[in-house]
């Protein structure tokens, strides 16, 4: 049987890494009092979340402006603990709710063709969304360096770049 929880609100919402870069597992965490949901995602899904919610809150501030403050407010963005995630993230969902002015994240477990995937919704606000759009990009961010030449990452031992080596195209 199939899930849905729902955080609503969250009073804390992060994404987060364990472990070093190249080995890095990306999680999207929140909780609401004493519960705390983490979930493993992937690094694109970390950028592609903070992307798409900077331009849903553009979005929300051309059609509700003076909602609240422009700029993130500070929190402890750091994952807490236990890390015990819930399960795998395939897809992922944005939408607002008026009445109640929350930006609602709806994460859909990974789940093979058949089965139907269990959920968690996570409530925020526009301000904590603001703040997790920075914190996401700072944290993908942070992985290992690109390679200017060939837009690999670089290990720590090194880095075999095609461009170099004349495989260019």
């Amino acid at each position: 049987m199939t899930r849905h929880i729902e955080l609503n609100p969250v009073s804390h919402l992060t994404v987060g890494t364990v472990g070093e870069p190249g080995q890095r597992v990306f999680y999207l965490q929140g909780s609401k009092g004493a519960d705390l949901i983490s979930l493993i995602i992937e690094k694109q899904q970390a950028s592609m979340l903070a992307s798409s919610l900077e331009t849903l809150l553009e979005e929300l501030s051309e059609k509700y402006p003076n909602e609240e403050e422009r700029e993130p407010i500070w929190t402890d963005m750091r994952l807490r603990e236990p890390i015990e995630p819930l399960f795998r993230v395939g897809n992922m969902g944005l939408g607002y709710n008026e009445e109640i002015e929350r930006i609602v994240v709806v994460s859909y477990e990974l789940v093979e063709e058949d089965e139907e995937p269990n959920a968690v919704s996570f409530w925020a606000t526009r301000a904590q969304a603001r703040s997790l759009v920075k914190h996401a990009n700072d944290v993908v961010k942070a992985g290992r360096p690109i390679c200017g030449n060939c837009g690999q990452p670089i290990d720590p031992e090194g880095h075999f770049c095609p461009n170099r080596n004349g495989h260019a195209r």
